[in-house]
């Protein structure tokens, strides 16, 4: 790789450390090439990137990072995966690792916070943004359902009260007819 080309990976990595709402780093010794394209496109299914990296540029991207504490992972082959859900690429990865015990989570961080293999399994517990979305419109809604509900409620009940006058008769008691 020419230097032009190292420069250009390390802007874009620093880019993706100052960005990514979360970032995962993980072994794959061991996985045939079609195996790592099963896990690559599952990752863009799910909206998240997985990219080989050299640990030496990675490094360097780290510099002046706020995650810049994941720079000891950084050792034998190395995968990157990221993603502005903080929950989709953790997900993938620990479905996928599960399913494949040659792919290994080393670890990842979310901002400055470093997270270790435990940690990136529970994030992957956790629901996505879409999901934590459509639960809080829900919870947003459903009182606004019981207003309209309990406005409803007394015309309802004025109209039982004058049906129940208009079925008695002009001595107080029912017709029954």
């Amino acid at each position: 790789m020419e230097k032009a080309q190292k420069v250009a990976v390390v802007e874009d990595l620093s880019g993706i450390f100052r960005s990514a709402s979360v970032v995962v780093v993980s072994h794959y010794v061991g996985l045939t090439v079609a195996e790592m394209t099963t896990l690559r496109s599952r990752m863009r299914e799910s909206g998240a990137n997985l990219r080989v990296i050299k640990n030496r540029l990675a490094k360097r991207a780290l510099d002046g990072a706020p995650c810049a504490g994941l720079s000891g992972l950084f050792t034998g082959p190395t995968a990157l995966a990221w993603s502005a859900d903080p929950v989709a690429a953790p997900r993938v990865l620990t479905k996928y690792a599960k399913e494949n015990e040659k792919f290994v989570i080393l670890g990842g961080a979310m901002g400055a916070s470093i997270l270790d293999p435990e940690a990136v399994k529970a994030l992957a517990e956790l629901p996505s943004l879409d999901e934590l979305r459509a639960r809080l419109v829900g919870m947003i809604s459903t009182p606004a359902r019981r207003i309209a509900t309990l406005m409803q409620a007394p015309g309802g009940q004025l109209a039982r009260v004058l049906a129940a006058y208009a079925d008695k008769g002009p001595d107080g008691s029912r017709d029954a007819a």
